[in-house]
């Protein structure tokens, strides 16, 4: 940012900025006088709202050249990917991994594996765009090309955004503030539309509604994925996402698959929920560390996948049951072909037989 940001007027600084406003509001308590030259009001800073704000006057010009590079970095689109490749690394005994493995925008591929096989590492390696450098030695191509450094370690306009199991937020801000305040580093013309556009996209995922007047700290694991999912995908620029064990966020998973998808995006997911696992049209199968194979979903499971579907929309009807306080004295019809008489009503479910 050259040296005629500090000749304009603040109003002006923050129509460019938007993320400015906070900046102003802290350093001088909400007084900053939307028609004051910049260098003026940092030149007529008292002494006591210098001592606030922490800084000298050199080092405010510096920091406020530094937040307006910063806000230009935001709102610069990551560069369109046609492809993201995996090669191979090695497994947990040392061995080669043998993998070569290219995704394309809007593809959705599923992790799968037991518990502890490395499908979490999986993840990691694609995240930070690794290059031999991790435990597993894997490396990422973008558009078949090693990336830029200074892209791979940005720390804003990233290409991966990843969402983990656990979604913890610490600041004091509410959702629609939180969602404002990404919207303003987007530069996107309307915060609040935005921000009230994220969390309606939120609750068709999330169990239970919230407003955006919920404080983000209120907010359950299930709510706050749901938040971020939907920030991901009608916000974030980033073009590839990736998802560890989305079944286990208490959301609508496959609304929420269709809401990244259509979004044009590569999506990556752990998953030991077979649902998923289908709705993916391959599966990387993760054991001792390294992929060791992919299988392409066959249109035989396509056809189960309905079949799995009405299932798990009647478990979906049973927890929410429970949730309102109701009884499963008896089971739908559809789960009689799995119980047998016995000494009580659930002797045979899901084939388990009932021993005396």
């Amino acid at each position: 940012m050259s040296a005629p940001l500090l000749s304009l007027p603040i109003g002006e600084v923050m129509r460019l900025h938007p993320a400015f406003a906070a900046f102003f509001d802290s350093a001088d308590d909400g007084a900053a006088k939307r028609d004051k030259i910049l260098s003026d009001w940092i030149d007529g800073l008292s002494e006591d709202s210098l001592g606030r704000i922490g800084m000298a006057r050199e080092q405010i010009v510096t920091h406020v050249h530094r937040l307006a590079a910063q806000a230009e970095s935001l709102k610069q689109e990551p560069a369109a990917i046609a492809s993201l490749r995996i090669l191979g690394g090695r497994d947990k005994g040392g061995r080669e991994e043998k993998l070569d493995l290219t995704l394309r925008p809007g593809e959705i591929v599923c992790i799968v594996g037991p518990t502890g096989s490395g499908k979490s590492r999986l993840l990691a390696d694609i995240e930070c765009l690794a290059q031999g450098d991790t435990p597993s030695g894997r490396k990422i191509l973008i558009n078949g090309e090693k990336p830029d450094p200074a892209r791979r370690w940005a720390a804003s306009g990233k290409l991966v955004a990843q969402l983990s199991q656990n979604m913890n937020f610490v600041v004091d801000l509410t959702a629609g503030e939180f969602i404002a305040m990404h919207a303003d580093c987007r530069g996107v013309a309307d915060r609040v539309a935005a921000a009230r556009d994220v969390v309606a996209c939120a609750n068709e995922l999330a169990g239970e509604k919230f407003t955006e007047a919920t404080s983000l700290t209120q907010l359950s694991g299930g709510q706050s994925r749901a938040l971020m999912i939907a920030d991901v995908a009608l916000l974030s620029a980033s073009p590839i996402v990736l998802i560890d064990e989305i079944e286990n966020a208490g959301i609508d998973r496959k609304r929420a698959l269709d809401l990244l998808v259509a979004s044009d995006k590569i999506v990556l997911m752990s998953t030991h929920d077979p649902i998923l696992a289908l709705l993916g049209e391959r599966r990387v199968v993760v054991a001792n560390g390294a992929v060791a194979r992919i299988v392409e979903t066959g249109p035989d499971e396509r056809r189960h996948l309905a079949t799995l579907e009405q299932y798990d929309a009647i478990m979906a009807e049973l927890r929410e049951r429970l949730r309102r306080g109701g009884r499963i004295d008896i089971l739908p019809d559809e789960f009689s072909s799995f119980v047998v008489p016995g000494p009580g009503p659930l002797e045979k479910l899901w084939g388990l037989a009932w021993t005396r």
